[in-house]
Protein backbone atom coordinates (compact mmCIF):
# COMPACT_ATOMS: atom_id res chain seq x y z
CA UNK A 1 0.00 0.00 0.00
CA UNK A 2 1.19 3.51 -0.78
CA UNK A 3 -0.36 6.84 0.01
CA UNK A 4 -0.26 9.95 -2.13
CA UNK A 5 -0.08 13.20 -0.18
CA UNK A 6 -1.43 15.80 -2.58
CA UNK A 7 -1.61 19.47 -1.64
CA UNK A 8 -3.48 22.17 -3.52
CA UNK A 9 -2.79 25.76 -2.56
CA UNK A 10 -5.82 27.83 -3.49
CA UNK A 11 -6.35 31.56 -3.95
CA UNK A 12 -6.76 33.36 -0.60
CA UNK A 13 -10.35 33.31 0.58
CA UNK A 14 -11.32 30.51 -1.82
CA UNK A 15 -10.69 27.38 0.29
CA UNK A 16 -14.30 26.91 1.42
CA UNK A 17 -15.62 27.46 -2.11
CA UNK A 18 -13.02 25.07 -3.55
CA UNK A 19 -13.84 22.37 -0.99
CA UNK A 20 -17.56 22.52 -1.76
CA UNK A 21 -16.88 22.46 -5.52
CA UNK A 22 -14.48 19.52 -5.16
CA UNK A 23 -16.77 17.59 -2.83
CA UNK A 24 -19.78 17.89 -5.13
CA UNK A 25 -18.13 17.63 -8.55
CA UNK A 26 -14.61 16.22 -8.25
CA UNK A 27 -14.78 13.67 -5.47
CA UNK A 28 -17.38 11.43 -7.14
CA UNK A 29 -15.18 11.30 -10.25
CA UNK A 30 -11.78 10.64 -8.69
CA UNK A 31 -13.28 8.18 -6.21
CA UNK A 32 -13.82 5.81 -9.14
CA UNK A 33 -10.02 5.51 -9.35
CA UNK A 34 -8.57 6.22 -5.88
CA UNK A 35 -9.56 5.73 -2.24
CA UNK A 36 -9.68 8.90 -0.19
CA UNK A 37 -8.06 8.50 3.23
CA UNK A 38 -8.69 12.08 4.31
CA UNK A 39 -8.87 15.74 3.39
CA UNK A 40 -7.65 18.65 5.53
CA UNK A 41 -7.17 22.40 5.37
CA UNK A 42 -4.22 24.21 6.91
CA UNK A 43 -4.40 26.53 9.89
CA UNK A 44 -0.65 27.08 10.11
CA UNK A 45 2.36 26.81 7.81
CA UNK A 46 1.45 27.38 4.18
CA UNK A 47 -2.05 28.81 4.44
CA UNK A 48 -4.87 28.44 1.93
CA UNK A 49 -3.85 24.82 1.39
CA UNK A 50 -6.05 21.77 0.99
CA UNK A 51 -4.34 18.45 1.62
CA UNK A 52 -5.63 15.11 0.38
CA UNK A 53 -4.29 11.64 1.12
CA UNK A 54 -5.21 8.97 -1.44
CA UNK A 55 -4.51 5.23 -1.13
CA UNK A 56 -3.26 2.90 -3.86
CA UNK A 57 -2.09 -0.71 -3.82
CA UNK A 58 1.36 0.33 -5.07
CA UNK A 59 2.98 2.83 -7.45
CA UNK A 60 2.01 0.74 -10.48
CA UNK A 61 -1.63 0.76 -9.36
CA UNK A 62 -1.50 4.52 -8.89
CA UNK A 63 0.02 5.01 -12.35
CA UNK A 64 -2.66 2.83 -13.95
CA UNK A 65 -5.49 4.48 -12.06
CA UNK A 66 -4.28 8.01 -12.86
CA UNK A 67 -4.05 7.03 -16.55
CA UNK A 68 -7.67 5.84 -16.44
CA UNK A 69 -8.69 9.04 -14.66
CA UNK A 70 -6.96 11.15 -17.31
CA UNK A 71 -9.04 9.37 -19.99
CA UNK A 72 -12.34 9.91 -18.15
CA UNK A 73 -14.37 12.47 -20.15
CA UNK A 74 -16.10 13.77 -17.02
CA UNK A 75 -12.72 14.34 -15.33
CA UNK A 76 -11.42 16.08 -18.46
CA UNK A 77 -14.39 18.45 -18.27
CA UNK A 78 -13.92 18.98 -14.51
CA UNK A 79 -10.20 19.89 -14.51
CA UNK A 80 -10.48 23.19 -16.46
CA UNK A 81 -13.13 24.34 -13.99
CA UNK A 82 -10.88 23.41 -11.04
CA UNK A 83 -7.71 25.10 -12.31
CA UNK A 84 -8.78 28.72 -11.61
CA UNK A 85 -8.86 27.91 -7.89
CA UNK A 86 -5.28 26.60 -7.82
CA UNK A 87 -2.13 28.59 -7.15
CA UNK A 88 0.20 25.61 -6.64
CA UNK A 89 0.06 21.80 -6.61
CA UNK A 90 2.34 19.35 -4.87
CA UNK A 91 2.33 15.58 -4.65
CA UNK A 92 4.53 13.04 -2.92
CA UNK A 93 4.24 9.39 -1.97
CA UNK A 94 4.29 7.81 1.46
CA UNK A 95 5.07 4.18 2.20
CA UNK A 96 3.91 3.11 5.65
CA UNK A 97 6.36 1.65 8.14
CA UNK A 98 5.75 -1.95 9.20
CA UNK A 99 4.15 -0.80 12.49
CA UNK A 100 1.91 1.87 10.93
CA UNK A 101 -1.81 1.38 11.59
CA UNK A 102 -2.48 2.35 7.95
CA UNK A 103 -0.74 -0.14 5.71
Amino acid sequence: MIFEHRTYRVSPGKAAEFLKFYEVEGLPLISRYARLIGCWTTESGVLNSVLFIWAYDDLGHRTAQRAKLAQDAEWQAFVPRMLPYLVHQESFFLTPASFSPLK
